[in-house]
């Protein structure tokens, strides 16, 4: 589905890569595209705001079973418009927290989802990027986060996100030495789930979809969800076995039961 013409900065097409006439494309994939390549796809505070358009109506639509996000040109991300960082009082009381929350909105999305990261990545793209379930990553990509650099103190959910799922070690070694990191390093450190040349992207990126959008909808969310807030430290048992119980109770379970036992593929309905 394309909510918006396709030369504007960001895009979401089908898996194909086409504006497509629904929200999911093939085998229940859709595809956000950042697309200002000759600014290395930094994101504006326009581009924020139809970025959490898209994530709204994905997560309302049954039909997506994955999201993959992705940026077009020789870089993934440069992150947020360091311009628009001295603009008007009233432009950024709008929402002075524009860019955390929609990258938090991006993590509590239901579908899973994949960073397509087809280039290097910086600033506040590094948590876009870290948002997401899954990095796939191309040989010879560099990361960096330069707010100390900058002299700015990053947000609060970023900094968490950061220390749950690479280590203390790790995001201190981001955002204090605000140095760069090449590719095999973000591998090493789990920055990245699979690094690949350049010319194998697509072909990582389709297997990983397809896995994904071929299990359980309802165990997929239901466990997304548990596991993301295990990880920040904030679950909760009571809401963690409501989730069990749903899926215990869903035809997705019987169908999955009923596959297993004919040796057959299993066709899930999110129900």
């Amino acid at each position: 589905m394309c909510w918006r013409c396709v030369t504007c900065p960001i895009r979401h097409d089908d898996a194909a890569g086409r504006p497509a006439a629904a929200g999911a494309g093939p085998g229940g994939r859709a595809t956000i595209t950042l697309n200002r390549p000759q600014h290395l796809n930094r994101l504006h505070r326009e581009d924020l705001l139809a970025l959490q358009d898209h994530l709204a109506r994905i997560a309302a639509d049954p039909g997506v079973r994955v999201l993959v996000l992705t940026g077009s040109g020789r870089a993934f991300c440069a992150g947020f418009h360091l311009g628009e960082l001295d603009e008007s009082e009233d432009a950024a009381s709008a929402d002075p927290r524009l860019f955390e929350h929609t990258v938090d909105a991006l993590e509590a999305l239901a579908v899973p989802t994949i960073a397509r990261l087809n280039g290097s990545v910086f600033g506040g793209a590094t948590d876009l990027a870290l948002a997401c379930d899954f990095r796939i990553g191309v040989q010879g990509m560099q990361l960096r986060m330069p707010a100390a650099r900058l002299g700015l103190h990053y947000y609060a959910s970023g900094l968490q996100r950061f220390v749950s799922r690479l280590g203390l070690a790790a995001a201190k070694r981001l955002f204090l030495l605000a140095e760069s990191l090449a590719a095999d390093e973000l591998l090493r450190i789990g920055y990245l789930d699979t690094l690949v040349p350049p010319e194998r992207l697509d072909a990582e990126v389709d297997t990983l979809a397809a896995a994904l959008a071929a299990n359980a909808p309802l165990a997929l969310r239901g466990m997304k969800q548990s596991l993301n807030e295990i990880a920040r430290g904030a679950s909760d048992p009571a809401r963690l076995r409501e989730r069990e119980a749903a899926c215990a109770a869903s035809a997705d379970l019987r169908e999955g039961l009923a596959a297993f036992a004919a040796k057959r593929e299993p066709q899930f309905t999110g129900r």
